[in-house]
């Protein structure tokens, strides 16, 4: 194994038996850590992760904990070099129904992620955002934005302490565990139609292993306050469900019509998402796989000496999604049916 950022190391993954937090420890594996410490409340992922990952038991640790507890935080952080802060409340309808508890785990579990890792001296911290924290119109984005600033503000009064604090901003992560991918699939194998929000909408959309390149790239190139938003393909969520409809009949053998209900948007949820503001764009960078967006003068004098400013704010552009093709060929390479 070669020597690289994470070798011999020792990695906590908050909401580690997450879609993220699970590909992050797959992909980590393969650098050759010291350990990587699992942190979620889930019990039963816990198990059902530590038998997917048996030939590994020796680098893996399962901690039971909430982000909500910092005492339980700071000891899980104990000799820690890395944290990536992936343990959210992320589910629209849930965190409208529930607001105050997706404040408590968004907001108040990020500030202890970023409390016990000042105290515990932690390397660095990348905390992993969404792109519904641009102009959010529900509670979910409306915390995710909350979290990212506390995350960047902390660049400005943790003193002398040396932890490098990031975020990385992306939007939603393809056939992730309560996506709509894996749900339509269910609504197709079990009642032969799907329920589509809008067929025009469009999202931003990447494969998990794409998600994770960047979040370990990101990682590796940050000072300190940045938000890393990773360039990410358009897809037109009608045509997704077209692709899915039509891979789910060929792999299962499914003769017919599959029906498609349209529901209309839910409480909420935008049309179209974005990946910046206007202000962000004013100021952000662009390298061939990302926006850096640098909150302080120190950083953004390296990044204007070895990136290109952003022209534009990049909005989403109907006229540039993602083919059914390509996301066909997607769905294979990834096995997402």
């Amino acid at each position: 194994m070669g020597q690289g950022l994470y070798s011999g190391k020792n990695i906590l993954i908050t909401g580690g038996t997450g879609t993220i937090g699970r590909q992050l420890v797959e992909r980590l594996l393969q650098e050759d850590p010291r350990v990587i410490r699992i942190f979620s409340r889930d019990e039963h992922k816990q198990f059902e992760m530590g038998i997917d990952f048996q030939e590994h038991s020796n680098k893996l640790r399962f901690l039971i904990g909430d982000v909500r507890d910092l005492q339980r935080l700071g000891r899980a952080m104990e000799d820690v070099d890395y944290v990536f802060h992936c343990a959210a409340m992320k589910h629209v309808p849930a965190c409208e129904y529930n607001p105050f508890e997706a404040v408590q785990t968004n907001v108040i579990g990020t500030q202890n992620v970023i409390q016990a890792s000042i105290e515990k001296k932690i390397k660095k911290v990348l905390f992993v955002s969404t792109d519904k924290a641009i102009s959010p119109t529900n509670t979910y984005g409306a915390t995710k934005l909350t979290a990212e600033r506390l995350i960047s503000a902390t660049e400005h009064h943790k003193g002398a302490k040396s932890t490098i604090f990031s975020s990385v901003r992306f939007g939603n992560v393809m056939s992730s565990r309560g996506s709509v991918i894996p749900l339509f699939r269910k609504q197709i194998l079990e009642n032969r139609r799907i329920t589509l929000t809008d067929p025009t909408m469009l999202r931003y959309m990447m494969t998990p292993s794409q998600a994770i390149n960047l979040i370990l790239k990101a990682n590796g190139l940050a000072m300190g306050g940045e938000v890393f938003v990773l360039k990410m393909p358009l897809i037109n969520v009608g045509e997704l469900a077209e692709v899915v409809i039509e891979n789910t009949k060929e792999k299962y053998g499914i003769q017919g019509e599959v029906l498609v209900d349209v529901i209309g948007l839910r409480s909420g949820e935008k049309r179209f998402e974005e990946l910046m503001t206007d202000d962000e764009a004013e100021t952000a960078y662009e390298t061939e796989d990302m926006y850096i967006i640098p909150q302080d003068s120190k950083t953004d004098y390296f990044y204007k000496e070895n990136y290109n400013k952003v022209l534009e704010k990049p909005y989403p552009d109907r006229n540039k999604t993602i083919q059914k093709q390509e996301l066909s060929e997607w769905f294979l390479k990834e096995k997402m049916i």
